[in-house]
């Protein structure tokens, strides 16, 4: 029975370990964030994995994205991200978590599906 608790506890670590993106939260889908944005494309607005590389390495990153999600962004080109203070702040906390969680794709990997 150790042994058992051993390997499944090394799987997941394995899987953690593996550079792969969480599941997108919900909240992405249904407050409409794909209609601007991507996970791996610039679309309207920059792709996730791009503001993730941004932030990379920064403390607090996931704190100022999801108050960015909330407030609003005013910078950077001629469009701009309207604040969205319908979302909570746990669900802000969520997507900036999601958000940190992607990495660039390396050339010859296939895109990531969008959920639409």
């Amino acid at each position: 029975m150790r042994g058992l608790k051993v390997a499944i506890l090394l799987a997941f670590l394995a899987a953690s370990a593996s550079g792969h993106a969480a599941e997108a939260p919900q909240s992405l889908t249904y407050h409409r964030c794909y209609v601007c944005h991507s996970d791996q494309e610039i679309l309207v607005g920059p792709a996730f994995a791009a503001v993730a590389a941004s932030y990379r390495g920064q403390s607090g990153a996931v704190t100022k994205i999801a108050n960015d999600i909330r407030t609003g962004i005013r910078n950077g080109g001629p469009w701009h991200m309207p604040p969205h203070p319908e979302i909570t702040p746990d669900d802000a906390r969520a997507m900036a978590r999601y958000i940190m969680s992607l990495a660039p794709q390396q050339a010859g990997t296939p895109q990531a599906k969008q959920p639409r």
